[in-house]
């Protein structure tokens, strides 16, 4: 699958968390939006996921959109695309961490 639409893709799924009303639970609000993509697990488990490749973004474990997306798809159900991973790692970051944003910029910035 090509980077482009992965992150086009990506960059979606973080406009409509970023839309989504405020609650007062974000994990309950992260996993719900989850749901929509067919992304399913615990949801303590997949807020830690979320916030653990925010914090691996920030401490400059992961440097790259693509980085993090390997990342978070190591994770995931083995079942689960590539886009699955590009999907969950762009609402987390709109979620948890939106000063992370220009990573996803960064790799739709590579593909034009």
């Amino acid at each position: 699958m090509k980077l482009l639409g992965i992150a086009t893709a990506t960059l979606t799924a973080a406009a409509i968390g970023l839309a989504a009303p405020a609650h007062a639970d974000v994990d309950t609000d992260f996993a719900n939006t989850l749901h929509t993509f067919g992304i399913y697990g615990q949801r303590d488990y997949n807020a830690w996921i979320a916030k653990l490749a925010c914090k691996r973004l920030r401490n400059g474990v992961d440097t790259t959109a693509q980085a993090s997306a390997t990342f978070v798809g190591n994770q995931l159900d083995r079942k689960l695309s590539d886009q699955h991973a590009w999907q969950f790692l762009g609402l987390g970051i709109a979620t948890y961490c939106p000063d992370q944003q220009h990573v996803l910029q960064s790799a739709v910035d590579q593909q034009n």
